[in-house]
């Protein structure tokens, strides 16, 4: 009997995403301030860069009964030090709860390409 061992190699790495959601609105930038002082409504998903908007919405939608609402809207912002070591909050996209073809959204939209880059957060306002 003759055993076959597999070995797969990704070419990308998985990262650990921190999300801080918030209900009516982002976090602010005072809000991210002081490291290891984030906001309390953090989720911690791991993930890979070409992981979606709309992959990202469904998770979100495991951890937060608000994004659950038929006519819920979240907004996906990066939260990133500038030059000058101050956070900033970017507003990258937008996506429907419960997306359909008359309300296009960003969903399709993945992490890589939108610019997020390893150690970056994910604030997401439910509205």
């Amino acid at each position: 009997m003759q055993n076959n061992i597999v070995i797969l190699l990704l070419s990308t790495c998985p990262l650990l995403l921190r999300v801080f959601t918030k209900v009516s609105g982002h976090h602010s930038q005072a809000d991210f301030a002081v490291r290891g002082k984030e906001p309390k409504d953090e989720v911690q998903i791991y993930t890979w860069m070409d992981a979606t908007l709309r992959e990202l919405t469904d998770l979100v939608k495991e951890v937060a009964p608000e994004a659950r609402r038929r006519d819920a809207l979240l907004s996906f912002a990066f939260v990133y030090p500038t030059k000058t070591g101050h956070f900033t909050v970017k507003e990258v996209g937008k996506t429907f709860s419960y997306p359909n073809a008359r309300r296009p959204d960003d969903g399709s939209k993945a992490l890589g390409t939108l610019s997020f880059e390893i150690g970056d957060y994910l604030d997401v306002a439910i509205l």
